[in-house]
Formats: structure tokens, C-alpha cells, sequence
């Protein structure tokens, strides 16, 4: 099957001027130029061969020259020098052209280490990557940006997530996100695309008929539930190629687990006289999470970390490391936070500090931020849900 949401990459203009031969265009164009002497545009065919400067260098000086041809000459360098002045600026311009090219090709491959995502119809905040062959005397002047090399013996990943307003963003879908983190904390090199419900594509349909993101397909085999396809990852993407993600303690795979229902209700209400309730409701659960937060576990206390006293220093839930009940817990925890303050002018109270901490230490990793959509498609995608209180 063909990929899907692939943009192929352009390759770009190689110039090779000598003294000996006319300018010719290769087939095989690059951005680079590669310059094997003094560059030079052949001589009008009107006027008598110039006297290059060049070869009296090189001991190949002219036996007779007469005042016509030296002026000649001159006139001639004078064209070189206009010429080559137009070829410079119709290089800069192929430069120019190139540059375009690469920002609007739409195709990221995320490496290990430094993942990068290649996404179809441009997935917001996403640098293109372009291929393209340079000559030896061009790297010697301009060394080319080092990547990391790709993991080839790696497994084909591709995800499919949900797309934003425009089509082509990383929309409102805490779920999406979740497998995209998972992905990107294991290091494994994998696709992303942003799949647009509204025009979604005929491919799509047969690849996954009645099946919305997220969704991945994993050797070509496709997986739809959430919840198996973490089972399926931490399975397969195992030490020692790959990172364990999963909780040391089981409490912290259902720390917090109630509180996306309790705002889901809370935001849907639209009876005044229940708002505040509702509110108390959801605060009781953030309040468990705090405490939680704030506590410390067993590792740390037996790690000498922690004397079992006072408040727990760790990042986040099961410690100073990402595991997969974060990525189950904080994309919701950040919804909450995002669209209770939009609609309900709710803010998680500010005596919640390991609830606080806990966002904090997100808001500072890639592997949340740049797989989150923004705050603005959150607030969209509410809009219609949640509810005005009735007067």
C-alpha cells in the first residue's frame, strides 16, 4: 500500500562552471554549486575570444595582441562580469525557491533521539526534511547539519491522529496524545498524520472502515484500541533496545483516574444551583491526586530519596521519570485545566502545589509539549460541549 499524506522531496540545482567546456545543466540538480576555478560564462559568439587573466597564471600567455583585441578584451570582461553578476542573482533566486520548497514539504521522519514527524498536510511546528547530493569542494566549505541516524532495524510505525480546525494541526484528542508520547518516550522511529474527520480519506476508510484516531499501524498490521495498542508497545518495544515505561508502583497507573469524568460533568451543567457542587466534586479529586503528588512512595523511601517524612520531591507520578500513567493522566489533567478556565472561569486552586509541580514538569518536556495540541483547539473543541448556565 502506498504511504499515506507523503509529500516527496525536490531536489535542487548543481552548477559545475570550468574554463574548458560551455555551461551546461546537469540532470541531477542540488542547492549547492560547485565551483572548479575562477567562474566564467563563454564568450559571446560576436566578439573574439577574451584573454583570461587565468592563463598567464597557468604560463599560456598570447604571442601577439593588438590595441583591437586588448580592447576587445576589455569589452568582453566587461560582459563576463555582468553575466556572472545575473548568474548570481539567478542562483539566489534558485536558492530562494529551494528554501520555499523545503518549508512547504509536509514529510518528517522522527529519529531517535531527536524524533522528527512526517506528517501530511503540514502538522503544526514540524521542520521539513530534504534530501540532496553536495560535492566534495562545497562540504569542504559548508559542513551539512549532523542527524542522528535513524534506528533502520526498527519496526515501520505509522500513528494516526486526530487533526485540528484547519486540517492539518494536531487537534483536541487527549487519547491521540497519549499514543503519540508513548511512541516518542520509546525512541522508536514512526509517522505521524493528522487525519481530518470532516475529509477523510477514501485510503483511510479501507485501512480502518468505521474507526476514528487514533489508530496505528505496526508492521502493517493495524491497531485500533488504546489501551491494547499500550500493551502491544510495551510488549514489543522492550528493553534493551527500548525503555520500560511501565509504573513501578500500581497506584500510580490510577492516581487521578476520576478526574476527567468529574470535569466532563462539571462543564456540561447548566443548572446554576448544581455548578457549585460540581465544583466541590472536582476539587475533592484533585485534591486525592495532590496528595498523592506530595507523598512519598516506596522506592524513594527505601532508595534513601525520602525519610518518610514530609513532602515527596518526585517529578511525577511514579517518580523523576515519565511512564505511561502520565501519558494516560496528563493530557486530560491539561484539558481540564485549558477549558474549565474558558468556560467556568475555574482555575485547580493554588494550595494543590504537587498538582502544580506536577504541570509544571510537563509543560518543561518535549515529549508532552510538542505532542499537545494548542490551548486555542482545546477551547474549540469545546465549544459546542460545554454549557452556559441557565440564568
Amino acid at each position: 500500500m502506498d504511504p499515506v499524506y507523503e509529500n516527496e522531496n525536490q531536489s535542487s540545482g548543481e552548477y559545475d562552471l570550468t574554463y574548458e567546456t560551455p555551461y551546461a545543466e546537469p540532470s541531477d540538480l542540488t542547492a549547492e554549486y560547485e565551483n572548479t576555478g575562477t567562474r566564467r560564462v563563454p564568450t559571446p559568439p560576436s566578439l573574439p575570444p577574451p584573454h583570461h587573466p587565468t592563463a598567464e597564471r597557468r604560463g599560456s600567455s598570447s604571442s601577439s595582441s593588438s590595441s583591437s583585441s586588448s580592447s576587445s578584451s576589455s569589452h568582453a570582461g566587461d560582459e563576463e562580469k555582468e553575466e556572472i553578476e545575473d548568474l548570481n542573482r539567478e542562483e539566489e533566486k534558485e536558492e530562494e525557491v529551494m528554501t520555499m520548497v523545503e518549508e512547504s514539504n509536509k514529510e518528517l521522519d522522527w529519529e531517535r533521539g531527536s524524533p522528527q514527524v512526517e506528517a501530511d498536510r503540514g502538522n503544526s511546528s514540524r521542520r521539513s526534511s530534504s534530501s540532496s547530493s553536495s560535492s566534495s569542494s562545497a562540504s569542504e566549505k559548508q559542513e551539512p547539519e549532523e542527524k542522528p541516524e535513524p534506528d533502520k532495524d526498527g519496526p515501520t510505525v505509522q500513528l494516526f491522529v486526530k487533526a485540528g480546525s484547519d486540517g492539518e494541526s494536531i487537534g483536541n484528542c487527549p487519547f491521540s496524545q497519549r499514543l503519540f508520547m508513548i511512541l516518542w518516550l520509546k525512541g522508536v522511529v514512526f509517522n505521524v498524520t493528522t487525519v481530518d474527520l470532516k475529509r477523510k480519506p477514501a485510503d483511510l476508510h479501507n485501512l480502518a472502515p468505521g474507526t476514528h484516531p487514533p489508530f496505528l499501524t505496526f508492521q502493517g498490521e493495524v491497531l485500533t484500541d488504546v489501551n491494547k495498542v499500550e500493551e502491544y508497545l510495551e510488549e514489543m518495544l522492550a528493553p534493551p533496545k527500548y525503555p520500560k515505561l511501565v509504573a513501578k508502583n500500581r497506584e500510580s497507573n490510577t492516581a487521578g483516574n476520576d478526574i476527567f469524568a468529574k470535569f466532563s460533568t462539571y462543564v456540561k451543567n447548566t443548572r446554576p444551583d448544581k455548578n457549585r457542587a460540581l465544583e466541590q466534586s472536582l476539587n475533592k479529586s484533585l485534591a486525592k491526586l495532590d496528595e498523592y503528588l506530595m507523598s512519598a512512595l516506596p522506592d524513594e523511601v527505601q532508595a534513601g530519596h525520602h525519610r518518610g517524612e514530609g513532602e515527596s520531591k518526585r517529578k511525577y507520578l511514579d517518580g523523576d521519570e515519565l511512564t505511561l500513567a502520565d501519558c494516560n493522566l496528563l493530557p486530560k489533567l491539561h484539558v481540564v485545566k485549558v477549558v474549565a478556565k474558558k468556560y467556568r472561569n475555574y482555575e485547580i486552586p493554588s494550595e494543590f502545589k504537587g498538582v502544580w509541580r506536577y504541570l509544571g514538569n510537563a509543560y518543561n518536556r518535549d515529549e508532552f509539549t510538542n505532542t499537545c495540541a494548542a490551548d486555542v483547539e482545546i477551547e474549540l473543541a469545546y465549544k459546542d460541549v460545554a454549557k452556559r448556565l441557565g440564568k
